[in-house]
Protein backbone atom coordinates (compact mmCIF):
# COMPACT_ATOMS: atom_id res chain seq x y z
CA UNK A 1 0.00 0.00 0.00
CA UNK A 2 1.43 3.05 -0.94
CA UNK A 3 1.39 6.30 0.66
CA UNK A 4 -1.74 8.48 0.93
CA UNK A 5 -1.06 11.26 -1.37
CA UNK A 6 2.67 10.90 -3.07
CA UNK A 7 2.03 13.15 -5.93
CA UNK A 8 4.35 16.25 -6.52
CA UNK A 9 3.66 19.79 -5.00
CA UNK A 10 1.45 21.66 -6.89
CA UNK A 11 0.50 25.37 -5.67
CA UNK A 12 -2.73 25.12 -7.77
CA UNK A 13 -3.94 22.27 -6.07
CA UNK A 14 -3.55 22.90 -2.65
CA UNK A 15 -5.01 26.95 -3.29
CA UNK A 16 -7.98 25.05 -4.37
CA UNK A 17 -8.05 23.14 -0.82
CA UNK A 18 -7.65 26.23 1.24
CA UNK A 19 -10.45 27.90 -0.98
CA UNK A 20 -12.58 24.97 -0.30
CA UNK A 21 -12.18 24.58 3.19
CA UNK A 22 -11.29 28.30 5.07
CA UNK A 23 -14.57 29.32 5.74
CA UNK A 24 -15.32 26.44 7.90
CA UNK A 25 -15.46 26.58 11.49
CA UNK A 26 -12.11 25.17 12.64
CA UNK A 27 -10.63 25.60 8.90
CA UNK A 28 -6.70 25.21 9.78
CA UNK A 29 -7.14 21.40 11.14
CA UNK A 30 -9.26 20.39 8.02
CA UNK A 31 -7.04 21.93 5.35
CA UNK A 32 -3.72 20.82 7.02
CA UNK A 33 -5.10 17.20 6.66
CA UNK A 34 -6.72 17.45 3.57
CA UNK A 35 -2.71 18.88 2.00
CA UNK A 36 -1.58 16.27 3.70
CA UNK A 37 -3.95 13.39 2.45
CA UNK A 38 -3.40 15.26 -1.29
CA UNK A 39 0.82 15.19 -0.77
CA UNK A 40 1.85 13.32 2.18
CA UNK A 41 3.12 15.59 4.09
CA UNK A 42 2.62 19.38 4.58
CA UNK A 43 4.97 21.45 2.80
CA UNK A 44 6.44 24.93 3.68
CA UNK A 45 4.81 25.98 0.44
CA UNK A 46 1.48 24.94 1.82
CA UNK A 47 1.94 26.67 5.34
CA UNK A 48 2.57 30.03 2.83
CA UNK A 49 -0.55 29.63 1.48
CA UNK A 50 -2.78 28.66 4.51
CA UNK A 51 -1.56 31.27 7.15
CA UNK A 52 -2.70 34.56 4.85
CA UNK A 53 -5.48 32.65 3.80
CA UNK A 54 -6.84 32.05 7.65
CA UNK A 55 -5.00 35.44 8.54
CA UNK A 56 -3.11 33.45 11.01
CA UNK A 57 0.65 34.37 10.78
CA UNK A 58 3.43 31.09 9.89
CA UNK A 59 4.09 30.73 13.17
CA UNK A 60 0.67 29.86 14.85
CA UNK A 61 0.33 27.64 11.73
CA UNK A 62 3.60 25.56 12.22
CA UNK A 63 2.94 25.50 15.96
CA UNK A 64 -0.39 23.39 14.84
CA UNK A 65 1.87 21.44 12.76
CA UNK A 66 4.33 20.48 15.28
CA UNK A 67 1.58 19.84 18.18
CA UNK A 68 0.13 17.15 16.29
CA UNK A 69 2.37 14.21 15.85
CA UNK A 70 0.61 13.06 12.83
CA UNK A 71 1.33 15.58 10.25
CA UNK A 72 5.05 15.72 8.86
CA UNK A 73 6.89 18.75 7.33
CA UNK A 74 8.83 16.21 5.05
CA UNK A 75 7.98 14.14 1.85
CA UNK A 76 7.84 10.23 3.27
CA UNK A 77 8.65 6.93 1.84
CA UNK A 78 6.62 4.82 -0.21
CA UNK A 79 5.17 3.39 2.57
CA UNK A 80 5.11 4.77 5.89
CA UNK A 81 5.34 2.31 9.18
CA UNK A 82 4.00 3.14 12.38
CA UNK A 83 5.20 1.21 15.33
CA UNK A 84 2.11 1.37 18.39
CA UNK A 85 4.48 2.94 21.71
CA UNK A 86 1.23 2.35 23.91
CA UNK A 87 1.50 0.46 27.31
CA UNK A 88 -0.45 -2.48 26.40
CA UNK A 89 1.50 -2.93 23.12
CA UNK A 90 5.05 -2.41 25.39
CA UNK A 91 3.96 -5.27 27.58
CA UNK A 92 4.10 -7.26 24.14
CA UNK A 93 7.39 -6.35 23.06
CA UNK A 94 6.78 -3.18 21.03
CA UNK A 95 10.47 -1.50 22.96
CA UNK A 96 12.71 -4.66 21.56
CA UNK A 97 10.59 -4.34 18.14
CA UNK A 98 11.21 -0.33 17.96
CA UNK A 99 14.85 -1.25 18.63
CA UNK A 100 14.91 -4.05 15.75
CA UNK A 101 13.05 -1.89 13.21
CA UNK A 102 15.64 0.97 13.86
CA UNK A 103 18.75 -0.87 13.27
CA UNK A 104 17.44 -2.94 10.66
CA UNK A 105 16.17 -0.25 8.42
CA UNK A 106 18.86 2.13 9.40
CA UNK A 107 16.41 5.32 10.47
CA UNK A 108 15.16 6.42 13.76
CA UNK A 109 11.49 7.87 14.09
CA UNK A 110 10.92 10.31 11.29
CA UNK A 111 13.25 8.89 9.40
CA UNK A 112 13.23 7.67 5.90
CA UNK A 113 15.30 4.73 4.43
CA UNK A 114 18.19 5.46 2.06
CA UNK A 115 16.07 3.81 -0.88
CA UNK A 116 12.85 6.13 -0.25
CA UNK A 117 10.87 2.91 0.43
CA UNK A 118 10.08 3.24 4.29
CA UNK A 119 9.67 6.05 6.60
CA UNK A 120 8.88 4.72 10.25
CA UNK A 121 7.25 6.44 12.91
CA UNK A 122 5.44 6.69 16.11
CA UNK A 123 1.93 5.80 17.35
CA UNK A 124 0.23 6.01 20.31
CA UNK A 125 -2.21 3.87 19.90
CA UNK A 126 -3.96 1.77 17.01
CA UNK A 127 -7.02 0.31 19.46
CA UNK A 128 -5.76 -3.25 18.99
CA UNK A 129 -4.22 -3.60 22.54
CA UNK A 130 -5.14 -7.21 23.20
CA UNK A 131 -3.03 -8.19 19.97
CA UNK A 132 0.20 -6.21 20.68
CA UNK A 133 2.75 -5.42 19.38
CA UNK A 134 1.25 -3.90 16.76
CA UNK A 135 2.17 -1.83 13.74
CA UNK A 136 0.07 0.05 10.86
CA UNK A 137 1.01 0.72 7.26
CA UNK A 138 -1.45 2.40 5.59
CA UNK A 139 -4.65 1.65 6.90
CA UNK A 140 -4.00 -2.36 7.60
CA UNK A 141 -2.80 -2.68 11.65
CA UNK A 142 -0.50 -6.07 11.74
CA UNK A 143 -0.66 -7.77 15.38
CA UNK A 144 1.65 -9.74 17.29
CA UNK A 145 4.82 -8.73 15.31
CA UNK A 146 7.69 -10.00 15.84
CA UNK A 147 11.46 -8.63 14.66
CA UNK A 148 10.95 -11.48 11.80
CA UNK A 149 7.82 -10.58 11.07
CA UNK A 150 8.70 -7.08 10.91
CA UNK A 151 11.80 -8.02 8.66
CA UNK A 152 8.63 -10.29 6.40
CA UNK A 153 6.55 -7.27 6.37
CA UNK A 154 9.28 -5.16 5.15
CA UNK A 155 10.49 -7.13 2.66
CA UNK A 156 6.86 -7.55 1.49
CA UNK A 157 6.67 -3.82 1.48
CA UNK A 158 9.80 -3.65 -0.57
CA UNK A 159 8.61 -5.86 -3.05
CA UNK A 160 4.77 -4.90 -3.50
CA UNK A 161 3.75 -8.41 -2.32
CA UNK A 162 1.86 -7.96 0.63
CA UNK A 163 -0.31 -11.00 0.48
CA UNK A 164 2.58 -13.24 1.18
CA UNK A 165 1.52 -11.70 4.95
CA UNK A 166 -1.29 -12.97 5.61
Amino acid sequence: MNTPGSVSWEPTAAQAIIDELKSKPGALLPILHAIQNRFAYVPEEAVALIAPALKLSRAEVHGVISFYHHFRTHQPGRHVVEICRAEACQAQGSRALEAHAKSSLGVDYHGTTADRAITLEPVYCLGNCSCGASVRVGDEIYARMTPESFDELVDGLRTERLEVLS
